[in-house]
């Protein structure tokens, strides 16, 4: 999932991303919103270590 936001979104994902989290965590979908929290992980690691060539 971090991969397509990348690829999506690029230098923009961090705003889709949290944006995500907080349209999940207002309609009370915890769950939804841990996911999206993991996957902020994931594209945080992802554009601090970039493994492919742009």
């Amino acid at each position: 999932m971090a991969l397509w936001v990348e690829k999506h979104h690029g230098d923009a994902g961090h705003e889709f991303i949290a944006s995500k989290i907080d349209q999940l965590t207002r309609a009370g979908e915890q769950d939804g919103a841990k996911l999206w929290q993991d996957v902020a992980h994931r594209y945080e690691q992802l554009v601090e270590h970039p493994s492919h060539s742009s």
